[in-house]
This record gives structure tokens, sequence and C-alpha cells, in this order.
């Protein structure tokens, strides 16, 4: 199936739901824990532990100092990166949808800069950070001025990014907005960038298609969804978000 066909489902849609993962911040640089260029491979951290571990709940718990190691690293390995054309067009096409909602596990913030209204960050946000003992929050640019291991100003309990680690429950609110938003119904579900693993990431999607609702997926590799949906463009997300953006904006005029 072509990116024009994609195009012609989108121009005729009312409502749509994208979902996204790490393929769209991609072309931001934003690198991946693992995988091909990613920030630690098949490495081990340099307490000997996987670093899934360290970003976890129950290591956060008890030895915070070490968590917040590994996220300063990673919020300097994305510090400076920008929303890029994907997200852009990805807001360009939500602007002329009566409704649209966006899904995201990533959490770089990226799509409501670009424009986006109605996101669903899953996973949270990494500029924003919160007290762990009270009701103390702030967004920040970056982490800069943070200490190693972050204090609350007011109570000084440790404070953490509004993140969810691994091994930590989904926040109820989100999962809330997003099962309310999925039972509505969409006239397309769009999944970008993402490889779907995550059972709640591609379930929308699963669900749509065993609906009837048309269903596009854009990522260069198959995925657990692949074989469910109405439409496959193995390509990134950038190329086809932007050449999609431009064709609904030519149908509406």
């Amino acid at each position: 199936m072509s990116i024009e066909a994609a195009s012609e489902i989108l121009s005729r849609a009312k409502s749509a739901l994208f979902i996204t993962g790490a393929g769209i911040s991609a072309a931001s640089g934003i690198p991946t824990y693992r995988g091909v260029g990613g920030l630690y491979g098949d490495k081990v951290t340099d307490e000997g532990m996987r670093i899934e571990e360290a970003l976890s709940g129950p290591v956060f718990r008890t030895r915070p100092e070490l968590t917040w190691k590994y996220i300063h690293q990673i919020e300097r390995a994305c510090r400076g990166a920008r929303p890029n054309g994907g997200h852009e067009a990805l807001a360009r096409i939500e602007a002329r949808l009566s409704r649209a909602w966006v899904l995201t596990q990533n959490v770089d913030g990226f799509h409501r800069e670009a424009g986006s209204r109605n996101v669903i960050d899953i996973h949270g946000d990494i500029h924003r950070l919160l007290c762990t003992s009270c009701p103390f929050e702030e967004r920040v640019a970056d982490y800069t001025k943070l200490e190693p291991l972050p204090h609350c100003p007011y109570c000084a309990a440790v404070v953490r990014p509004d993140v969810v680690l691994f091994g930590e429950m989904l926040p109820i609110a989100k999962v809330e907005r997003m099962e309310r938003e999925v039972a509505r119904g969409f006239d397309v579900v769009v999944s970008v960038g993402t490889s779907s693993l995550f059972p709640y990431i591609a379930a929308p999607v699963l669900r749509a298609a065993k609906a009837g609702v048309p269903t596009i997926e854009i990522n260069p590799e198959p995925t657990p969804v692949s074989h469910a949906v109405s439409m496959r463009l193995a390509v990134g997300a950038v190329e086809a978000l932007s050449a999609m953006a431009e064709a609904v904006e030519r149908a509406g005029g």
C-alpha cells in the first residue's frame, strides 16, 4: 500500500488516533536505550545490572542516586534535541480533523511542543519533576542546573522525573483517558514508529482492526500488529507523515 492511499483515508476521516513510539523521535537524535545506535546496547551498567533494572521503580526506592545517575546520562544524550518534521506534520494533520488524539510512549514532550493538543503521554514527560513526598512540581527545559540527586526545595525529599520507571504502574488517569477515547471510536487508527510490544499500545490497533476500522502502520520493520492492519508503510515516520500532511492539506483546500 502507498502513502497516497493512506493519505486518502486520512483525508476522509473526521477523527483519528495516532500511536507513536521511538521511531518518530529518531530523526531528532533521540537515542534508544538498546538496539542499533542505543546508549547501552547489550552492556550492563557500571554496577553490573541491566539498564532496565537501574531505571526501575524498586531500585529508585532503595538507591535513588543510582537511578538518577542513568536518568542524567539519558537526558544529556537528548539535550538540545527538538521536534522534527514528523511531529510537525502530525500536528498539521490533527489540525484538519474534528477530533484527534496522540497516544505516545515517548517522554520527550515533542508532540505538544510541535503543536499537538490532545496528547496522552502514557510514560510521562522527562521535563516535569515531582517531589516524592510533597505536592511540589516544576517543569525544566533540561537538567543542567540539577544536582546528581535532586531534592525538593520545600521538604528536602528526593525529586524524580514524571516518568514511568520499569516495574511501575501506568498513571491511572492517563489509562482511563486512553480507554475512554478508544471506546468512543475513531475513523482511523495510525501506529507510527513503535514496535507495538506493550499490550496497551497494540490493543487500540487490534481493536480497531477487528471492528473493521481502517488501520495504518508506519514502521520500517514488521511488528506484532503488522498482520492485522489495513495498510502497512515500511518507511520512516518523517517521510510518511510529511507526505501525508501535504496530501491532507491539498484535499482540504
